[in-house]
């Protein structure tokens, strides 16, 4: 099995999705996060090549045509996609880890490219408390807000895409949930019988 472990992280806009990804990447520094490639203008504070790689159209469509991309889709109106070039960077700076923060599309797409990559799905206590974020957030417009909330339960309705589950009311408790996959899939036979092999052979 691949050392390198590849973890999708999904959510509706507005479950927490980034937050959870910060802190995961905060408690492993052996992980590093895959900067997606968008067609969207930067937010505030957002800055190119570390969040995205802000592109036109155009340069975005080049790479769809060279069949770089593990996954991409069109969300909000906008274009996303994870080039593969992301998990080469990552090995090449010695990570045991890459972190994908994509939409369901996204990774239906990864899981089929990669099927070795662990999906984890963040899920809000309840929607009236994701659209309550959604409007605390304030870098959206009414409308944005309004779309992605009617989007989230489509989104949803997409959770068995994925291996894991975690409800993101306390996100201290979510981030400690997100930690545990990490350490479990870590310790799963496959990645580690190599070493015990290597054990009885000793």
């Amino acid at each position: 099995m691949d050392d390198l472990l590849l973890l999708i992280i999904s959510s509706p806009s507005g479950a927490g999705k980034t937050t959870l990804t910060r802190k995961l990447l905060e408690a492993f520094p052996d992980f590093t996060f895959s900067v997606s490639h968008t067609t969207r203008l930067p937010r505030s504070g957002e800055v190119d090549g570390q969040d995205y790689h802000f592109v036109d159209v155009e340069q975005f469509r080049a790479h769809i045509r060279e069949n770089s991309f593990a996954e991409w889709a069109e969300v909000h109106g906008n274009l996303y996609g994870t080039s593969l070039a992301e998990l080469e960077r990552s090995r090449k700076e010695g990570k045991r880890g890459i972190v994908f923060d994509v939409d369901y599309q996204g990774a239906r797409q990864i899981k089929a490219r990669l099927p070795q990559a662990v999906g984890v799905f963040i899920l809000p206590p309840s929607l009236d408390a994701l659209h309550r974020r959604l409007q605390k957030r304030a870098t959206d417009s009414e409308e944005v807000i309004e779309r992605r909330y009617q989007k989230a339960q489509l989104e949803i309705e997409h959770y068995l895409f994925f291996d894991y589950l975690i409800v993101n009311d306390q996100v201290e408790e979510a981030a400690a949930h997100l930690r545990g996959i990490v350490h479990a899939e870590r310790s799963r036979r496959a990645r580690l019988a190599n070493h015990a092999e290597t054990l009885l052979r000793s």
